[in-house]
């Protein structure tokens, strides 16, 4: 056996050992971080306040709000392609106007078909006056580089830049998930309706470098899918 053989025989136990006590670290990280954010999604909601700290959200991720305003649907944007169950559609992000001085924030309200995409054939998804929201608080999510740029100016939103979307909407970067309990024959009628499915209160990591990201509408059966613009 050669020089350089002999190196890499050594070489292979020491590359190992070191991938093994990196995943047992990260393990340990991963079920440390779903415990804290579990404990948060237990507690009653929390009053949204009038101005939220952008930058204090990372302190209360996943943690459930409830707040009321009106939902303002000619600023509607539709993030997507996003797929559930098979079946291809959008994301709704709607500012929602806080009254008393209260700063406007955005809301994804959850997935709708791409037969429901106009606004026109959804009438029942479209709840007009003061309406109350809880969702759970979210970090602004990270984009992959997979995913193409957002086109705002045409209304094509593949990915929900927090920033962006609120710069455009002249609303605070605050990002709120609507939520709702898992009901499969509930899902359907809302489906028909183009009523949005929010997505349930649970934690679910993802993300090979030990991030983690919620899509906004039951992660468990909808996936981005970035073949090309909506039409």
């Amino acid at each position: 056996m050669g020089r350089e053989s002999s190196y890499y025989v050594v070489l292979i136990p020491v590359i190992a050992f070191g991938l093994g006590t990196w995943q047992v670290f990260r393990l340990g990280w991963k079920t440390e971080l779903i415990a804290r954010l579990e404990d948060r999604l237990i507690k009653p909601p929390l009053p949204l306040p009038p101005k939220i700290d952008p930058e204090a959200i990372k302190d209360f991720d996943y943690r459930k709000i409830s707040t009321e305003g009106r939902l303002k649907h000619e600023q509607e944007m539709l993030i997507g392609p996003r797929i559930r169950d098979g079946n291809d559609g959008y994301l709704v992000v709607t500012p929602l106007e806080r009254a008393d001085g209260a700063s406007t924030v955005l809301v994804n309200r959850g997935w709708i078909s791409r037969d429901k995409k106009a606004q026109v054939d959804r009438k029942e998804g479209l709840p007009e006056g003061r309406v109350a929201v809880e969702g759970l608080l979210r970090e602004p999510w990270r984009k992959n580089m997979f995913t193409p740029q957002n086109r705002p100016e045409k209304g094509q939103y593949y990915f929900p830049d927090v920033q962006q979307m609120a710069m455009v909407t002249g609303s605070e970067p605050v990002w709120i998930e609507e939520t709702m309990d898992p009901d499969l024959l509930k899902a359907w009628d809302r489906e028909a309706k183009g009523i949005p499915i929010g997505r349930p209160a649970e934690v679910r990591l993802v993300g090979s470098d030990g991030s983690y990201a919620m899509d906004g509408c039951q992660e468990t059966s909808i996936r981005s899918n970035t073949q090309g613009p909506p039409k």
